[in-house]
């Protein structure tokens, strides 16, 4: 590599990186969250494409920035879609799913989530549970996180809380 390729190198890392930041301030904070996996997915594209500017010379920084304001443009209609129409969140989101109830596990919803009981044991440390009977629920968020309910008083789960989850099979 020349000194020229390198200087070229850090001009475009450095143009690639201001462009989206700039589109990051225009279409705002859920531009990076993993709220959905939709989100998640708009994050890899707009990683692949960085790291096709930046490695590849082929591709122009005018290029780029018009394809990470479309995948970010994209993401911004597809939640705001997700928000306004129910049948298009029925259509294109997931459920969460509840995968331990009252310090029970459910085998069955760890099958369909295809989530290992080792994998929910490491997220139950993770939450610094000390024994089952302390959960009150573990939900397998849509996003492909884990959200550990728990408390050692036995306080009940507030309702709202679990809305959006489906509970199918489960007695609340």
């Amino acid at each position: 590599m020349t000194l020229e390729n390198a200087i070229w190198l850090v001009l475009s890392v450095l143009g690639i990186f201001s462009t989206i930041i700039i589109i990051t301030r225009i279409f705002g904070l859920r531009t990076f969250a993993k709220m959905s996996s939709f989100d998640f997915a708009s994050t890899i594209a707009v990683g692949s494409v960085l790291a096709a500017i930046i490695l590849n010379s082929n591709y122009s920084l005018t290029k780029g920035a018009i394809v990470l304001a479309a995948i970010i443009g994209f993401q911004t209609l597809f939640s705001y879609l997700v928000r306004k129409n129910n049948l298009f969140k029925e259509i294109f989101t997931n459920k969460p799913q509840i995968i331990m109830w009252n310090g029970e596990i459910l085998y069955k919803k760890l099958k369909q989530c295809n989530i290992g009981e080792d994998d929910l044991i490491a997220k139950l440390r993770e939450a610094n549970i000390h024994s089952f009977d302390e959960v009150k629920a573990v939900v397998f968020e849509s996003t492909g996180d884990v959200s550990v309910i728990h408390n050692s008083e036995n306080k009940a789960i507030a309702p709202k809380l679990l809305s959006n989850v489906n509970t199918q099979d489960i007695d609340i």
